[in-house]
């Protein structure tokens, strides 16, 4: 924990360096994210209502899915550079170092800039909450901060499986951004509005809806079964899957060496030892090639 802290640490005073840039791209954040919010309140000045959500209940949707994209942004951003880390080298010396993998792809790239979009969807809660006609109990309140905390593991496990496909394309994936950034903009209104076959695929394959349109009806007493207010929690199940195809990717491009007295099952996610073990399969990246050819040169 203390080593995480000092890796925070110091990734936050390399971003403050400059301040005048770093202060000007957290405001750009706040104000570029409200654009969005004022295109739904537009929207809900024409209607009622939306797929019977009220102007107040949409703003939590909205909220609760901004929210939970920004924390998990913030905090899987090294993640979402991933194949740079992989191009220039850097993972080959991550692995050469003592300490969890995921540790050291995580903690020095944590994107501060993020808390823009934090602050914007807090000032979305602060104005929507007193107006969505929500009758709050403590039951109710803690849900919808289980919400927030499962839709921002959800966010970091979509980063990391976008981050996985690396192992096999060497560059980000595109197409997987629909998952990430692009879901960001589907949570300005419920899931439902898209239509079924897309609600269903939002439930059970990549199960946003369970932290934003479920528990919502759980919220405004459209339906009382406790399967809705749980869903938050089966959202977690998804984490599984990508944790699995990760470690599995890494196995097979760093198999154990029974060899050494280094055992693989040392790696653990927080972690105490990372086998030193060399990835070849990116040493045609021509960072990476000129890194090495000045080490043999220098040898």
């Amino acid at each position: 924990m203390r080593l995480c802290m000092d890796f925070i640490s110091v990734n936050l005073k390399s971003q403050m360096q400059y301040k005048l840039s770093f202060f000007l791209t957290v405001t750009g954040q706040f104000i570029g994210a409200f654009t969005s919010w004022f295109g739904l309140v537009f929207v809900m000045q024409e209607v009622e209502a939306i797929d019977t959500f009220t102007s107040g209940q949409v703003s939590i949707c909205f909220a609760v899915i901004m929210l939970s994209f920004s924390i998990g942004e913030m905090i899987g951003a090294g993640f979402a550079v991933f194949a740079r880390i992989l191009g220039n080298g850097e993972f080959d010396r991550i692995m050469c170092r003592p300490g969890g993998i995921l540790l050291q792809v995580l903690a020095p790239h944590m994107d501060f800039t993020r808390i823009g979009l934090l602050l914007q969807a807090v000032l979305i809660f602060a104005f929507a909450i007193p107006k969505c006609g929500i009758s709050w109990t403590a039951e109710k309140a803690a849900l919808l901060c289980l919400m927030v905390l499962s839709g921002s593991a959800l966010f970091f496990g979509l980063f990391l499986l976008n981050a996985t496909f690396c192992f096999f394309t060497v560059e980000n994936l595109q197409f997987l951004d629909i998952f990430t950034y692009g879901a960001r903009e589907f949570g300005r209104y419920p899931f439902s509005v898209y239509g079924e076959r897309a609600l269903k695929f939002l439930t059970y394959v990549i199960p946003l809806a369970l932290v934003q349109y479920y528990p919502m009806l759980y919220l405004t007493d459209r339906e009382t079964g406790i399967v809705y207010a749980i869903g938050p929690v089966l959202a977690l199940l998804f984490l599984i899957p990508c944790f699995a195809f990760f470690i599995t990717e890494f196995i097979n491009i760093n198999p154990p060496d029974h060899n050494q007295n280094r055992k693989f099952e040392k790696f653990h996610f927080p972690g105490t030892f990372s086998p030193c073990r060399r990835s070849y399969r990116y040493s045609r990246q021509n960072q990476m090639s000129s890194f090495l050819e000045g080490r043999l040169t220098r040898r």
